[in-house]
């Protein structure tokens, strides 16, 4: 039951992110990108296995003694998945882009703090963090690229 608690909480903040995204195949498709971006259709894909990866690995946490450190590192993994939540409806649904690259930047950094928390209870549950964490490096570049090439946009 825990599990599938916290791959609720991650799939949740997923579906508010989604749902700021309802329109973001056509706005994405109308930005001009870097030769690197990938296409509209593989960002859904990464993105659920990320999640439940996300899940999983605070669920790793979650199911230890509950310990202060135990307690602080959950709320940062949630205080991370809420600013996840949020940098798709300051890019998509806002269309700020200073405002998104400055905020996926705070992400990259509460991810990384999550990272280093959740590696002082479960080195598993680090290790999962490890490809979302390289994922939004590669969007916080995308962000920035993007962001440059369409100022009359974002």
């Amino acid at each position: 039951m825990g599990l599938a608690g916290w791959l609720l909480v991650c799939f949740a903040a997923a579906g508010v992110g989604a749902f700021a995204s309802r329109d973001a195949g056509t706005f994405y498709g109308q930005l001009l990108r870097p030769a690197w971006a990938p296409p509209a259709w593989l960002f859904a894909p990464v993105w659920s296995v990320l999640y439940a990866l996300m899940g999983t690995s605070a669920w790793l946490v979650w199911r230890g003694p509950r310990t202060a450190k135990v307690q602080a590192s959950l709320r940062l993994f949630i205080v991370q998945l809420i600013a996840n939540a949020l940098w798709t409806w300051i890019f998509f649904e806002w269309q700020a882009g200073a405002l998104a690259f400055a905020e996926i930047i705070l992400l990259w950094c509460l991810i990384g703090a999550t990272v280093v928390m959740f590696g002082r209870i479960s080195v598993p549950a680090a290790v999962l963090l490890l490809p979302y964490w390289i994922w939004v490096s590669f969007a916080t570049a995308l962000t920035w690229s993007t962001w440059r090439m369409n100022p009359g946009v974002l």
